[in-house]
């Protein structure tokens, strides 16, 4: 079982790398194609059906790249098709969500506080809502709402907060983000996989029997290709957030997973409006740094957090409160199972990120982490498998902020 475990950490950790080394090349040339697109200028004498240029450098070299609105005259002796890049990127992305989140849904799925469910039943809300969100966006993009793009945007906003909400109060806060992370994406790659690349074959056919192409089917991928700009920053917030819990494990996380579509359609809106030479609209960026102020604020309520550094805290404090009798047996009872030299909870193998928390000494070491995690968040411990209650979670504040402060 331990050697099972070494392997199993180690998939994970290929199958993240290969995630990221996939959804960069992926975000890299969705992000380049459509600053492309946006630069595009026109002029005279352009060759029949282009609709624009551009010239670029890099590396040494100058690049002449033109674009046929709908199609150029005849079937090209060399295509290159962007495509396996969002495949890639989303199947990996599942893989990961399988190996963490399905093969662990005791810790890191299921909390039974908020919905109290098997691993079998809460995998299967987990595929089924991945499926029904893109039926819903893809019916939306087809239906009369998408012949204005601020209306449909606008609901989809709206679908995306009570998506939000509503994983929140299905799984544990980190598979909460994951999940809204992973409903995004799917529409993104499924745009790719289901409208985009066939369209552009069904253009590709008509070029190769010697028929016009249609122009709907190019501006209907145009369109998808556009929402999957703007959300793919929000994607990137919410897939690294299972770092923070901060983020993911507090009482307004719903609101900050919104309020994150916000700031990302926000950075997105300037970079593409510089990229289309329509003026430098900063005003996106001071709007965006205010919105996550508030994002900053909401995951503390009612008290914002110093952030001081816990090196900078002695431990003698910690250990002096009155409050650390108390604080210590529920470490010991709620915790030490799993950060401990030899983890006897089931499943677990080898100490957390080697984080100990079984002595006095290291439970005064790790103060801040404990408070952040178990106390002011819920991350902590994972599904709240060990029923860890909010008086507990409260009695931690009480101490670290007490012995903060006595420390001063």
């Amino acid at each position: 079982m331990y050697d099972l475990a070494i392997f199993w950490d180690w998939l994970s950790f290929a199958m993240r790398w290969l995630h990221v080394v996939t959804g960069i090349a992926w975000i890299g040339s969705s992000f380049y194609f459509v600053a492309l697109d946006l630069g595009l200028r026109q002029r005279p004498n352009l060759p029949e059906g282009a609709f624009g240029e551009e010239w670029q450098v890099h590396g040494g070299g100058f690049y002449h790249v033109q674009k046929y609105l709908v199609a150029p005259a005849e079937m090209p002796e060399h295509l290159t098709w962007f495509k396996w890049e969002a495949y890639a990127t989303w199947l990996t992305g599942f893989a990961m969500l399988a190996i963490v989140y399905y093969a662990g849904a005791d810790l890191y799925l299921v909390d039974r506080n908020v919905l109290d469910v098997s691993a079998g039943t809460a995998i299967l809300i987990s595929l089924a809502s991945l499926t029904v969100g893109w039926v819903l966006y893809d019916q939306l993009c087809k239906s009369p709402l998408a012949n204005n793009d601020t209306t449909l945007m606008l609901v989809l906003f709206v679908i995306l907060v009570a998506m939000s909400w509503g994983y929140t109060q299905l799984f544990t806060g980190r598979a909460a983000f994951l999940h809204l992370g992973a409903f995004t994406a799917t529409i993104m790659s499924a745009n790719v996989f289901m409208i985009i690349i066939p369209n552009q074959k069904i253009v590709v056919a008509d070029l190769i029997a010697g028929r016009k192409p249609n122009p709907k089917y190019g501006k209907i991928a145009k369109t998808r290709s556009l929402h999957n700009n703007y959300l793919t920053l929000p994607v990137l917030f919410l897939m690294l957030s299972n770092h923070y819990p901060l983020a993911f494990a507090t009482e307004f996380n719903w609101i900050i997973a919104s309020l994150i579509f916000l700031v990302g359609v926000l950075i997105r809106h300037y970079f593409n409006t510089v990229h289309a030479r329509k003026g430098n609209p900063t005003w996106t960026w001071a709007l965006a740094t205010i919105l996550f102020i508030i994002i900053m604020w909401l995951s503390t309520v009612p008290k914002v957090l110093t952030g001081e550094d816990k090196a900078a805290a002695a431990a003698e404090p910690f250990i002096t409160s009155a409050h650390f009798p108390a604080v210590r047996d529920t470490v010991l009872g709620r915790c030490s199972m799993c950060h401990t030299a030899e983890p006897v909870y089931e499943g677990v193998y080898i100490t957390p990120k080697n984080v100990r928390l079984d002595t006095d000494a290291t439970i005064a070491d790790r103060a801040r982490e404990i408070y952040l995690q178990a106390g002011r968040s819920h991350a902590m411990p994972p599904g709240n498998v060990t029923y860890m209650t909010d008086e507990e979670r409260a009695l931690i504040v009480s101490w670290f902020e007490e012995a903060r402060g006595s420390g001063q």
